[in-house]
C-alpha cells in the first residue's frame, strides 16, 4: 500500500510557471501562449476559459506535449508534481500520458481507433500501464463505459466507433482517461456535442473522480455556465494571456476585467428578454500582429492612454488576480 505523505496531499499536482508556447511561422512568431502562469491542487478543478484563439488548447497541448513543429515552447516551467514536463523526453511522457496524465479531446476520434473495437482500444490503454489479466482489464473498460453512462456496456464493447453516435463516441473517450484514475486530466470541451442530461451527469462524475481520488482537472471551455457549477478556480485567458483568475464565485460574481465582464454578458441568461444580445465589440486580434499594451484595448470602453503600456498583474481581492489598468467594480452578480 502506498502512502501519501501530508506534504504531498498539500502540494499542487500541476503548476504551470511562466509558460510560452511560440509558433515560429513565415509571417513571424506566433504568440499562442504567452507567460502564463497557474496552479492546479490536488483534487481542484481548474476552468480555463475565453473566446476561440484565446490559447486554452495550445495551453493544454502544451502540459501534455503535444506541440508540433513550427511551435515548441520558449520558455517556462510545467512542474507536475515537482517534475518538469518540459524538459522530459518522449518517451518519458508517453509513460505519463494515458497513466497519470490523461487529455479529453474535443473530437473523440482523436482518441479512437477507427478500424479497432472499442474493447480493443480500451483493454490496450489499460494493459499498457497495468500488468493485469486481459479479463481484468476488459472488466475495468466495461465499468468506466458504464461510469459514463453507456447503456448496455458488454454490448458496447465489442462495437467499432462508426457504429456509435457522436455523443456515445465522446462518452468512450472520456471513460478512456479516466482508466487509470489519473493525477491530472485535461479536459478541452469534452461536453460540447453531448446532450445537457448525459453532459450534466458527465460532469457529476468528474467532480466525484477528483473529490474520491484527488484526480486534478483542468476543464477547458467557453461555457461560463459549466465553470460556474464544476470548478473551484477560474482564470480567463485573451490573446494567449491570463487577463483575470481566482475563485470561481469572485471571478464570475465580482469580475473585474472588461473582457470578463464582456463574456458574462453574452451569455443568454445574463439579458433581459426581448432585449439585444450583449456582445463583445470588434474582433480578437492577429496574434502575430499584436498592438503594444493591453490586447484589449481596442475593444475596450474603459482604454486610454495607460493601456498602451502592458498592464501588470495586482492581486486587488485576495486570491484574485487581475491584469488590467482599470478594474471595473459594478459586480456582475
Amino acid at each position: 500500500m502506498t502512502v501519501t505523505s501530508v506534504t504531498d496531499r498539500n502540494s499542487p499536482t500541476l503548476e504551470v510557471q511562466d509558460l510560452k508556447t511560440h509558433f515560429f511561422l513565415k509571417g513571424g512568431v506566433l504568440r499562442a501562449v504567452d507567460g502564463v502562469s497557474f496552479t492546479v491542487g490536488r483534487g481542484k478543478i481548474l476552468g480555463l476559459v475565453g473566446e476561440s484563439g484565446s490559447g486554452k488548447s495550445i495551453t493544454g497541448f502544451s502540459i501534455i506535449g503535444l506541440i508540433d513543429p513550427p511551435g515548441r515552447i520558449t520558455s517556462g516551467r510545467i512542474l507536475f508534481r515537482d517534475r518538469d514536463l518540459s524538459k522530459l523526453s518522449e518517451k518519458e511522457m508517453r509513460q505519463l500520458r494515458g497513466n497519470r496524465i490523461a487529455m479529453i479531446f474535443q473530437d473523440p476520434m482523436m482518441t479512437l481507433n477507427p478500424v479497432l473495437r472499442i474493447d480493443t482500444q480500451m483493454v490496450e490503454a489499460v494493459l499498457a500501464h497495468d500488468k493485469i489479466s486481459k479479463q481484468e482489464a476488459r472488466a475495468r473498460a466495461r465499468d468506466a463505459l458504464g461510469m459514463v453512462g453507456i447503456p448496455s456496456p458488454e454490448e458496447r464493447l465489442s462495437a467499432y466507433p462508426h457504429q456509435l453516435s457522436g455523443g456515445m463516441r465522446q462518452r468512450v473517450a472520456i471513460a478512456i482517461s479516466m482508466l487509470h484514475q489519473p493525477d491530472l486530466i485535461i479536459a478541452d470541451e469534452p461536453t460540447t456535442a453531448l446532450d445537457v442530461t448525459i453532459q450534466a451527469q458527465i460532469l457529476a462524475e468528474v467532480q466525484k473522480l477528483a473529490r474520491d481520488h484527488g484526480t486534478a482537472l483542468i476543464w477547458i471551455t467557453h461555457d461560463l455556465s459549466v465553470v460556474a457549477g464544476l470548478a473551484d478556480e477560474v482564470a480567463v485567458m485573451y490573446a494567449g494571456r491570463i487577463v483575470e483568475q481566482g475563485n470561481v464565485d469572485s471571478v464570475l460574481d465580482r469580475s473585474l476585467h472588461p473582457y470578463t465582464h464582456g463574456l458574462i454578458g453574452s451569455v443568454p441568461s445574463q439579458n433581459r428578454a426581448r432585449k439585444r444580445l450583449v456582445q463583445i465589440p470588434g474582433m480578437t486580434p492577429n496574434l502575430l500582429d499584436l498592438p503594444p499594451g493591453c490586447a484589449f484595448r481596442s475593444r475596450c470602453a474603459h482604454a486610454d492612454m495607460a493601456c498602451e503600456q502592458d498592464p501588470p498583474i495586482t492581486t486587488p481581492e485576495p486570491n484574485h488576480a487581475l491584469r488590467c489598468f482599470h478594474p471595473q467594480r459594478e459586480y456582475a452578480a
